[in-house]
């Protein structure tokens, strides 16, 4: 993988997971994508309701798989939601300011999961790569 997205994945860590879990990687992957979308979700409802409880598991759960991909700063987005609340349910009050950092979660799960997507889908790779029907760029290559 190239520099592309290295502010949002730690591309190194990416590929060590990938080798690690072998043919369970993409499976694997998936349950990321589908368990991080639910909990967006959920926290996203817990800011709407007011319920500082259920801010804390779905930003925990985000937390843990995006550290195994190495989507560090979406871990440790989900991580300030998490200690945050954890925090406020002590001191039993509802954390309004996190409002910017719950917008800013479904925008960096997206642009993690289309990072990951390209990564992984040899379709989106080539697409990006030029694709079909695109003048190549080195036409001149093997002519006198």
């Amino acid at each position: 993988m190239s520099d592309e997205g290295a502010e949002i994945v730690d591309w190194a860590h990416f590929e060590r997971s990938r080798a690690e879990l072998g043919p369970s990687f993409i499976k694997i992957l998936g349950y990321f994508r589908e368990d991080g979308t639910k909990s967006v979700a959920a926290i996203e409802q817990a800011m709407r309701e007011g319920n500082t409880v259920a801010l804390v598991i779905p930003a925990h759960t985000i937390k843990g798989e995006a550290r195994q991909f190495g989507a560090e700063p979406l871990a440790g987005l989900a991580e300030l939601i998490e200690t945050t609340a954890r925090l406020c349910v002590e001191t039993r009050r509802f954390p309004d300011e996190l409002v910017p950092q719950v917008v800013e979660l479904r925008r960096l799960l997206s642009s993690t999961l289309e990072l990951f997507d390209r990564a992984t889908n040899p379709l989106l790779s080539r697409q990006r790569a030029g694709g079909f029907g695109r003048r190549a760029g080195n036409t001149s290559f093997g002519r006198g």
